[in-house]
């Protein structure tokens, strides 16, 4: 039996849509697999001869996507698949799908604006809307309008507004219902008293981890929070536990083992927001989320 997922469903939908406006917006939940799935899915439909560019808005879950979609091909990233982000690259001249950050595309729409030998742009979890997505968007409609009547563009997300972003694109609308999976909230009995933040996540870490199999994934506002917890957890987790810290300074060798699956027994990753999207770490069954997070704001 082929292994598929939610969002091959709705990829015929996606195609049609491409090959009669070259341009569409996309709506799938958390784990449908539009990140790993629809660039594979355009490129078998030979939608292009060019270059499919997928926006990510983090190195880790760019280099991550990547990985995955090459894993998929059995290849290695840099041969189909490749990546670019800041400080990192893998490409060749045979990459024909090719991952990046923010950032890179408004670098090369500078450089040359009618982005040749690209064919496709997916935008992935636009929903984050940074001022690159935003600015990436605009400059492509505006190339595919003045220049390259061939571009595809593509916007994805999970829990976008679609019919705005839609009438700015003049595209139409593709959702995918997604699968869901039963979760259950617990709530303290009572509020946390005078105790220290970190301290008492560190005690609902481990108070999780009694009553529940399975990994844990622990959502904390910062690098320094994540610390914190760690010492506080340190000899105190069960046997077959193991701490993972996940957070946007680390390098990427460190960011790639706290994602990965356990080796043996279950892991505790404490992470900030940025394992919200884009990323998929096996073997969670707990999520503990502190409550906290930090924003900036004007």
């Amino acid at each position: 039996m082929a292994f598929t997922l939610p969002i091959d469903d709705v990829m015929p939908q996606v195609i049609d849509a491409l090959r009669d406006q070259d341009r569409v917006v996309l709506q799938a939940p958390p784990g449908a697999g539009k990140t790993t799935r629809v660039p594979l899915a355009m490129l078998d439909a030979g939608l292009t001869t060019g270059r499919i560019l997928m926006l990510e808005p983090r190195r880790l879950a760019a280099r991550a996507a990547a990985e995955r979609m090459a894993a998929t091909l059995g290849e290695e990233p840099g041969q189909t698949v490749g990546f670019r982000v800041r400080g990192a690259s893998a490409v060749s001249k045979s990459t024909r799908i090719e991952v990046v950050t923010e950032g890179i595309l408004t670098r090369m729409l500078q450089d040359d604006p009618d982005l040749p030998g690209v064919g496709a742009v997916i935008f992935d979890e636009f929903h984050e809307r940074s001022l690159n997505a935003d600015l990436g968007l605009a400059l492509c409609l505006e190339v595919a309008e003045a220049l390259r009547d061939d571009l595809l563009i593509v916007a994805m997300s999970a829990t976008l507004d679609a019919a705005p972003v839609a009438a700015l694109m003049q595209a139409p609308v593709v959702t995918s219902e997604g699968r869901s999976f039963p979760v259950t909230p617990h709530w303290l009995d009572r509020p946390v008293g005078k105790q220290r933040f970190e301290q008492a996540v560190a005690d609902l870490v481990l108070h999780a981890l009694d009553t529940a199999p399975g990994s844990a994934l622990v959502f904390l506002p910062g690098e320094g929070e994540i610390r914190r917890v760690e010492s506080a957890l340190a000899g105190r987790l069960p046997a077959d536990c193991t701490l993972a810290p996940l957070f946007g300074a680390m390098d990427f060798k460190a960011q790639r083992a706290a994602i990965a699956p356990a080796k043996t027994g279950r892991k505790v990753v404490l992470a900030t927001s940025i394992a919200e999207t884009s990323l998929t770490i096996e073997g969670v069954q707990i999520v503990v989320d502190g409550g906290r997070a930090r924003r900036a704001q004007f």
